[in-house]
């Protein structure tokens, strides 16, 4: 099952069709996302039953697939490539911050830069179906609502302010969180665990892997953060991103006014940026 949102609306996409969920199922389920996964099982299953040619969705560009979520999670150097072109170990827990919930933003727009140091760092983001509390790896899979292509802009500079590192804050800029193009339930993939990834800039295959490569899997991350604090439907995990990100290039390399970013995974779609002056 694949699901997207249109001006804030959930929608059940289906081939080409976007349908309306709340006009299909006659105000069963509301337009709202979060509403929606918070009943993610009986969604499913309506969905599973829902005749071909359901209400259409109003023409317009697709949302981000949780647009209103109660916690954004991400996770720094989980792919093994990525710390060794940073200079790090290998963490032996999940390097776990946040992106604020206004970063979000849906999957083809224009990012405006709001300074001269802005990254890319292509992302699998988990969506969670099912409240998550002190869950086991091995259960952890009945937890996710599905799987979406995600990009965590950074501006290195704000990033690196201060004695401390402002990962948040240099990763929360408007529109440094695009999410989308469709939430992918897991049973749509032979293997959730391993999607090929690749992020290009003007065309150029600048970061390229597997999420088979993570230090930490999805299963592993749901049960560390779980054991932490509960996830809720509709919560996002930003899972990390793999090496070939400009910060660590010699010399380095930043996006610039003009430039394209594009962010696919495999059996999920891809994400477009153009860029532009703030």
């Amino acid at each position: 099952m694949r699901t997207t949102t249109r001006a804030g609306r959930m929608c059940l996409v289906t081939g080409e069709a976007v349908i309306d969920v709340e006009r299909a199922s006659a105000g069963r389920f509301p337009a709202d996302p979060l509403t929606v996964f918070e009943e993610w099982g009986a969604f499913r299953a309506w969905a599973a039953e829902l005749e071909p040619g359901g209400v259409q969705a109003p023409a317009g560009p697709d949302g981000g697939v949780s647009p209103t979520p109660r916690q954004v999670f991400a996770i720094g150097l989980n792919y093994r490539d990525h710390a060794d072109e940073a200079g790090l170990a290998l963490p032996e827990s999940p390097s776990v911050f946040t992106k604020f919930a206004t970063a979000l933003t849906g999957p083809d727009t224009q990012l405006r830069l709001p300074g001269d140091r802005v990254d890319w760092e292509a992302e699998l983001v988990v969506v969670i179906g099912r409240r998550a509390e002190h869950v086991a790896a091995g259960d952890a899979w009945s937890h996710v609502a599905g799987l979406t292509v995600g990009q965590d802009y950074s501006e290195r500079g704000v990033q690196s302010v201060g004695p401390v590192p402002q990962f948040s804050l240099g990763k929360s800029f408007p529109g440094f969180a695009p999410t989308g193009p469709v939430l992918v339930t897991p049973d749509e993939f032979a293997d959730p665990d391993d999607l090929a990834i690749e992020c290009l800039v003007n065309g150029e295959s600048v970061q390229k892997s597997r999420t088979s490569s993570m230090i930490f899997s999805v299963p592993e991350l749901i049960a560390r953060l779980s054991a932490v604090c509960p996830l809720l439907p509709g919560d996002l995990i930003f899972t990390g991103t793999p090496s070939g990100v400009g910060h660590a290039r010699t010399p380095q390399r930043y996006l610039r006014p003009g430039d394209e970013v594009v962010t696919r995974i495999e059996g999920i779609g891809q994400l477009r940026q153009t860029c532009v002056a703030s």
